[in-house]
């Protein structure tokens, strides 16, 4: 008698535990940010609210956030915890950590958020690409001053560790030729090393251009602060850039990163292979003008600069 109750318990038991929703149950997603940047959590929460509107809620999906130190050492160790823990999938924001993740993730799919590469083909990454047209940023830079005394020298400050920020140099290095302008670089891996780099850096330029580092989006309040006091603009990609006191940005939206992120990300999920799908283009890219910062430097900025922002901060 003894036994035969404790059959049907645990009959019961096991038709309790049986999931009902075999579609998306017990999915598990393990997500790393390069860096503690605003962009990557706004594209984070973007995500997650995306991926519950197409059914993928904390009921059925755990969502595991890692935000390790910026090195490539912290990077790699969190990768390799995700291979040990063996997550449906792995979505890196930022250019760094992605490219760790898709060298180092053992079998997991990756998809690449807020990834700042090179124009072309990419194989193998499947996500959504950061890259805006840095040759509209300095031509707009050129036409503010067209008929003035025009800039030279454009200073940048960068991230050798980081690809996204080093892949930035590089375009600048291409582009500015072509506007008779010459590219002096600081390359600040640290606080300390911004510090003792930015001196030199302002006293070469007649410009700062700040690229997508985590450590020059930490200092920006500071880069634009002493630009300022040498009555030197600042130029930018990183979104808000312009509301935080750049003359001119060129800004991906955060939120759009995560909508189309949780798209593939569904899609796999789903079956889907990541190898079948690409690496998808910003949709949305403003170009930002800081008419107040522009007034506090003393620019007159010409109707045709105005004219072409997608946005006019007064």
């Amino acid at each position: 008698m003894r036994q035969r109750i404790l059959f049907i318990v645990l009959m019961i038991f096991s038709l309790a535990c049986r999931p009902l929703d075999c579609r998306a149950a017990d999915k598990v997603i393990a997500a790393v940010m390069s860096s503690d940047q605003p962009r990557y959590r706004e594209a984070h929460q973007a995500f997650i609210k995306s991926l519950a509107a197409l059914g993928y809620t904390s009921a059925n999906v755990e969502i595991i956030l890692q935000v390790p130190n910026p090195d490539s050492l912290s990077w790699s160790n969190t990768i390799r915890k995700f291979n040990a823990y063996r997550p449906d999938l792995i979505v890196a924001y930022g250019a760094p950590v992605a490219f760790v993740a898709m060298r180092e993730s053992d079998g997991i799919p990756v998809v690449s958020v807020d990834v700042f590469v090179s124009d072309g083909p990419h194989r193998g990454m499947c996500g959504v690409s950061s890259r805006v047209p840095l040759v509209t940023l300095i031509k707009t830079l050129k036409d503010s001053r067209e008929h003035i005394k025009p800039y030279r020298r454009i200073g940048v400050a960068y991230n050798s560790r980081e690809i996204g920020s080093l892949k930035q140099l590089e375009e600048i290095r291409k582009v500015a030729p072509q506007y008779d302008m010459i590219v002096t670089e600081a390359n600040v891996s640290s606080s300390s090393a911004l510090e003792s780099a930015l001196p030199a850096l302002l006293d070469h330029s007649d410009v700062i251009v700040a690229t997508e580092s985590g450590i020059v989006s930490r200092q920006f309040g500071k880069i634009v602060a002493r630009a300022k006091a040498r009555n030197i603009p600042v130029l930018s990609t990183m979104p808000g850039a312009a509301e935080k006191g750049a003359l001119i940005s060129l800004e991906i939206n955060p939120e759009e990163q995560g909508h189309l992120a949780a798209d593939l990300a569904t899609r796999i999920l789903e079956g889907a292979r990541q190898s079948h799908l690409s690496l998808l283009s910003p949709r949305r890219i403003e170009l930002v003008i800081n008419l107040r910062a522009a007034q506090e430097l003393g620019i007159n900025l010409p109707f045709t600069v105005l004219s072409n922002a997608t946005r006019v901060i007064k």
